[in-house]
């Protein structure tokens, strides 16, 4: 009977609290949104903790590896580890956070630039943490150039003033976050945009290529604590693209766009994901992705966007080997001008080993169940329906969640059940 009791106590222990065995190295990695996933706004979604009690096991040790991705870029990592540690009731390493501004870490030949960044919070150490080294931010501007704040009457000087030059020429232009005060965040980026960085300047009248502008945060919207979403840095940014053309009667180009559903951001998190598992000792290659979203046009369509990534990157490899095998020689194959892109991006991170990104979809945010998706994109896309970036161009299948669920609680249930089936 003791030798009965003794097997039975070493299966319970060698099972976490969502019944997957412990014993074997997990060959899938989680990825998390946070607003209106986690919380909203700053109020805990109940199904959170319970999906995290879920997620480790008796010592508090993730069962698998765990990255959050959002969308948000106000705070630095550790902060916003702080809080979902506080949130969640596990202890959640800075590692495991991935900001949108995250990325602009393999941005290297920008950092000894002189960079003007926007956003609120303290941007200038979020700029530093990533790796700029020479930042300047929009109310450093203002103040060597207040002549060129007009909008608030009560901010305009009482005086006349001269412009204090005691900053060095702005090189690049990056966009954290939506700032506190829009209108003078947009007046002085116009301005720098059209002056080439030097503010002491007119204006430039032949509209050359503008300096470099890299942007993170996409979101259109989000939610929090009200009832219908919040505006977030993707409306700033239709703001800022709709004055430089009604200005310039030229279209704003970015450098880089990251954020979901960038895949430069996924690819990013995969490598994190990767990261976590070599160092928990974890030898198995980490095949599959579940992305858990409450936002069609970020969460989903992101996933959606790295999965067909992760799919041609797997037929590209096919298609090579059977022509190297039968040909005896190395055959260059058609690529998509996207995976070339991220091509470039793997000679940073190196190769991801995970085959498919796979979406789920929460409705404790974002997403309203009520509302309908064109079916054809032949449709006219009014903005109220599809919010993605200008850049993005709409594919319904890119929105069109692999699974739905409830909450964040019945996403991890319903992936542990797919991974114990063998149907992933």
């Amino acid at each position: 009977m003791k030798v009965l009791n003794a097997l039975v106590c070493a299966r319970r222990a060698a099972v976490g609290r969502c019944g997957l065995c412990t014993q074997h190295q997990p060959t899938f990695g989680l990825l998390f949104d946070i607003d209106g996933v986690l919380v909203r706004g700053k109020t805990p979604i109940p199904a959170a903790k319970r999906a995290f009690q879920k997620l480790v096991d008796s010592k508090g040790q993730f069962l698998v590896p765990v990255v959050f991705v959002t969308n948000a870029g106000n705070c630095l990592r550790q902060k916003k580890a702080d809080q979902l540690s506080h949130i969640l009731g596990v202890h959640i390493l800075q590692d495991q956070v991935m900001m949108s501004h995250s990325p602009l870490r393999m941005f290297k030949k920008y950092h000894d630039k002189c960079v003007l960044v926007s956003g609120q919070g303290p941007v200038l150490d979020i700029a530093k943490n990533v790796g700029f080294t020479n930042v300047v931010s929009v109310d450093m501007l203002r103040e060597s150039f207040p002549l060129l704040d007009m909008v608030d009457h009560n901010r305009r000087p009482k005086l006349p003033s001269s412009p204090v030059v005691n900053l060095p020429r702005v090189e690049a232009v990056v966009l954290f976050g939506e700032p506190i005060r829009w209108e003078t965040n947009l007046q002085l980026i116009i301005d720098v945009l059209l002056t080439h960085g030097n503010l002491s300047d007119v204006y430039e009248s032949t509209h050359s290529p503008h300096l470099p502008l890299l942007a993170c945060n996409m979101d259109l919207m989000w939610m929090a604590e009200a009832h219908s979403p919040r505006f977030g840095h993707g409306t700033f940014m239709v703001c800022l693209e709709s004055i430089y053309k009604k200005v310039t009667g030229k279209d704003l180009k970015y450098e880089a766009l990251m954020g979901k559903p960038s895949e430069l951001t996924y690819h990013f998190a995969e490598y994190l994901i990767r990261e976590q598992a070599a160092q928990r000792g974890w030898r198995e290659p980490i095949r599959s992705l579940y992305a858990v979203g409450d936002n069609l046009m970020t969460d989903i369509y992101g996933a959606n966007l790295y999965n067909r990534y992760l799919e041609e990157r797997t037929t590209n490899k096919t298609t090579k080997a059977v022509a190297k095998v039968g040909t005896g020689t190395q055959v260059p194959t058609t690529v998509t001008q996207e995976v070339d892109m991220n091509n470039v991006w793997e000679s940073e991170l190196a190769s991801p080993s995970a085959t498919s990104c796979k979406s789920i979809l929460v409705c404790t945010g974002v997403y309203n169940p009520h509302l309908e998706l064109p079916k054809d994109s032949n449709q006219c896309i009014k903005e109220t329906v599809f919010h993605g970036h200008r850049d993005f161009r709409f594919d319904p299948a890119l929105v069109e969640p692999e699974k739905i669920v409830q909450d964040v609680d019945a996403a991890v249930e319903l992936i542990f059940e797919i991974e114990k089936s063998g149907k992933a």
